[in-house]
């Protein structure tokens, strides 16, 4: 099959990642691995830690997200932006516990100029000063502000498309997909990577998630870091009854994303806390080769630092470095 081999493309179509998806699994593991293999160093898993530093009371309605003010018999604390030294501690204490990577995420629709968003220009100032990569999600934000970001040394810009063009209007209606695709564009217009990914495990089809997969691999060039996420039902969200997607299912994403982005970096994110450990492995050899590293993702259960140490002690992972600071 065409594009198996890991050469770059532009031009999947959805029929062929559609077709991709649904190899027998030993095939499509087998070709991912290859993929794997040639573009990066199979046995290097970088390790994220993400920090929600402003929780809850989001205006947008995900359905999937706790953090949605839509969504009132969700039971969450809701809090301000923390203070930089508060969240550049944990950074310290992540780095220190062997994250390469520190992820800040704020409850926003956008950025809004003013003391917060110099507060978190203050935080990723830091992460970098302690020799982490930077990556925030803050909703969407106009250029001037993405140029100040780039300027703070900020490693990456998390902005997920959750889920393919057709479905999204399922899961989400306070924000279209044009608009989460002017974000990407802007933030790399100033050159800081793209960290964009999405949901399986929503109600979408196979079909839903091939173009989802599709869009993000039409892009020039293709996201530096692509998370791929599990729902994890939440208690009083629109999405709470969906049941738990087959581990098998991650794993056919990962790989099929590995093979339709061959040099990204394909993260294992949510809902990684329910697997097992030899699903975790599976995904590894499949292509992923990042994991959030942390109890806690956001407001849901990650899988615990003392689990991953065990993990990556059994299959010899070697930690990545961090992407240098760019020269002024």
């Amino acid at each position: 099959m065409s594009g198996v081999v890991g050469e770059i493309r532009h031009d999947w179509s959805v029929e062929e990642i559609v077709t991709l998806h649904n190899l027998p699994l030993l095939e499509l593991i087998g070709h991912a691995n290859a993929v794997h293999g040639r573009h990066h160093d199979p046995n290097a898993v970088q390790k994220a830690s993400l920090l929600s530093i402003k929780t809850g009371g989001c205006p947008e309605d995900c359905a999937y997200c706790p953090q949605s003010a839509h969504h009132r018999e969700v039971k969450l604390t809701k809090d301000r932006l923390m203070q930089p030294d508060s969240v550049l501690a944990l950074a310290k204490r992540a780095k220190d516990a062997g994250a390469e990577r520190f992820c800040m995420g704020a409850a926003w629709r956008e950025v809004r100029d003013g003391k917060e968003f110099d507060a978190v220009l203050t935080m990723v100032r830091g992460v970098r000063d302690l020799g982490m990569e930077a990556c925030v999600t803050l909703g969407m934000l106009e250029k001037h502000q993405a140029e100040k970001l780039a300027k703070a040394g900020l490693t990456a810009y998390n902005h997920n498309l959750d889920t393919s063009p057709e479905f999204y209007g399922e899961i989400i209606t306070t924000r279209s997909y044009a608009d989460r695709l002017e974000t990407l564009s802007i933030v790399r217009s100033f050159g800081v990577d793209l960290c964009c990914g999405g949901i399986i495990g929503m109600g979408e089809t196979i079909r839903d998630r091939a173009s989802m997969l599709q869009v993000l691999g039409s892009m020039r060039p293709h996201p530096e870091s692509v998370p791929i996420n599990a729902l994890v039902p939440v208690e009083g969200t629109p999405l709470a009854a969906m049941p738990r997607i087959d581990p098998l299912e991650l794993v056919r994403m990962v790989a099929t994303a590995r093979i339709v982005m061959p040099r990204s970096t394909v993260r294992l994110s949510a809902g990684r806390s329910t697997l097992n450990r030899e699903a975790q492995i599976l995904c590894l050899v499949s292509g992923a080769n990042s994991v959030f590293y942390g109890d806690t993702l956001l407001t849901t259960p990650n899988a615990g630092i003392g689990e991953d140490e065990a993990l990556f002690a059994a299959i010899g992972a070697l930690p990545q470095e961090a992407a240098p600071l760019a020269a002024e």
